[in-house]
């Protein structure tokens, strides 16, 4: 679809030149009404009805365009973030840095924020790090400006569902049709603003099989140091888009390629690193694996999984040291524990919820590595599920745990009596143990004396 549009738009536009934006009419672009959600189209429409600008814009446009189908249709408009919420009932206005509007319908939210424009001088609306990071971004212009302040060329694409024309600014029709993701102005700087663009960059390359322009890929490993001045809490919200949108196993991958991984996860880097053989690599890449099969069917998935595999190693590696300082396997696992979730914290913040669910995934795999005639008790743990398939991905990647794996599968399909037969094989092969004596030994001054006769 986007050759068709492009051959139309170069056809209508080769004589005028670059410098006038381009402007898609209805017959020119694949854009419809019906590919956008209803309640996106009602917002838009009351926009307008108040004599406000708005327009589609980003990745539902880009989508569409790309022939998917998106999920989320973010809105840009001439309306303050003030005048959106007098027209919106349900519209509740968040963020400091990037002041937005949330419209509420239902679980679906519709994101509106006002046309921005580049900073002309410091104010309280437009703040910036010594380092160039934006601070504060509320700074407002026209839709001009707008389509400059976005990151990519293929997310500044304007959609209006009043005369139906698709709008672009930056040559992003050019580069959808090169299959490029390409930054807007120079590529350092835009960096340096934000960050989490370098993400963005590898995420949406990823996800929509676009390759990263070469002057756009180039400073990311350079400067990927960059990252540092992200908080944590804003990664870990950014971590869910890269791991739990279907494409975790490339996108990790293109992380590890582009010398971002250190700054997300610095211990998994680390003991990725230090491994001397494919184990640990391949025990990630098939819980990635995994997490993409569950996503893509609807099935639910939890980063505190994902999470507990990219620290398992560490984990273990820290458990080892303490216990060479003398501590008990017990103590040692438990500390290694808080030690090795609170280190990872510092660079993307895990809730305690989440935290917990790891900590039980963890703490319960020598159980099941330990089977006895109580392992069905395990069963009726409420993250065991978890922690069996947590088992199976660890037995992919060592075989020596395959047999322990495959018991577990058993035991789970085997029949009430199955299962204690089952359990029953396993008593009786431990060895057999001298059973304690309970009764206390008589004292020295109590206990009898053999005299001479």
């Amino acid at each position: 679809m986007i050759n068709k549009i492009w051959k139309k738009w170069f056809s209508k536009n080769d004589a005028a030149g670059n410098a006038q934006p381009i402007v898609l009419e209805r017959g020119d672009h694949c854009v419809s009404r019906k590919d956008i959600s209803t309640n996106a189209l009602k917002v838009l429409n009351r926009l307008h009805r108040a004599n406000f600008e708005a327009f589609l814009v980003g990745g539902g446009v880009r989508d569409i365009l790309l022939g998917l189908h998106p999920k989320d249709f973010d809105i840009a408009t001439s309306a303050t973030p003030e005048e959106i919420k007098k027209l919106f009932r349900n519209c509740r206005l968040i963020g400091r840095r990037f002041r937005l509007a949330h419209i509420l319908f239902g679980r679906e939210v519709i994101e509106v924020a006002t046309f921005r424009a580049n900073h002309s001088a410091p104010s309280d609306e437009g703040k910036q790090h010594a380092s160039g990071m934006l601070l504060r971004d509320n700074v407002y212009g026209s839709l001009e400006d707008d389509a400059i302040r976005r990151d990519f060329t293929v997310n500044a694409l304007y959609y209006s569902s009043d005369d139906f024309t698709v709008r672009d600014f930056t040559g992003g029709l050019a580069d959808l049709k090169k299959r490029q993701l390409r930054l807007i102005g120079d590529p350092l700087t835009r960096y340096k603003e934000d960050p989490v663009r370098m993400l963005r960059a590898v995420r949406l390359a990823t996800k929509l099989g676009l390759t990263i322009e070469s002057q756009t890929a180039k400073p990311i490993s350079k400067h990927a140091s960059l990252m540092s001045h992200v908080s944590a809490a804003r990664l870990w919200d950014e971590s869910h888009k890269l791991l739990l949108a279907g494409h975790a196993k490339d996108t990790f991958a293109q992380l590890m390629n582009y010398q971002l991984l250190p700054y997300l996860l610095p211990a998994t880097d680390k003991a990725l690193k230090q491994s001397t053989d494919d184990q640990l690599l391949t025990f990630i890449n098939a819980a990635l694996d995994s997490t993409d099969q569950r996503t893509r069917q609807d099935k639910p998935v939890t980063p505190a999984f994902l999470y507990a595999v990219f620290l398992w190693q560490p984990l273990l590696d820290r458990q080892q040291e303490l216990q060479q300082q003398g501590m008990s396997y017990n103590d040692a696992m438990h500390k290694a524990m808080g030690q090795v979730i609170t280190e990872q914290a510092q660079y993307i913040s895990i809730p305690k919820r989440f935290a917990l669910v790891m900590r039980d995934i963890w703490s319960m795999q020598s159980r099941l590595e330990n089977r006895n005639h109580k392992s069905f008790k395990l069963l009726e743990h409420p993250k065991f599920r978890a922690a069996y398939d947590f088992l199976v991905l660890r037995a992919n990647a060592d075989e020596q745990l395959n047999p322990v794996a495959s018991w577990w599968t058993r035991f789970q399909e085997a029949s009430g009596e199955g299962q204690r037969s089952m359990t029953e094989a396993l008593k009786s092969k431990k060895p057999f143990r001298k059973r304690r004596n309970n009764r206390r030994r008589p004292s020295a001054k109590n206990r009898p004396q053999n005299k001479p006769t």
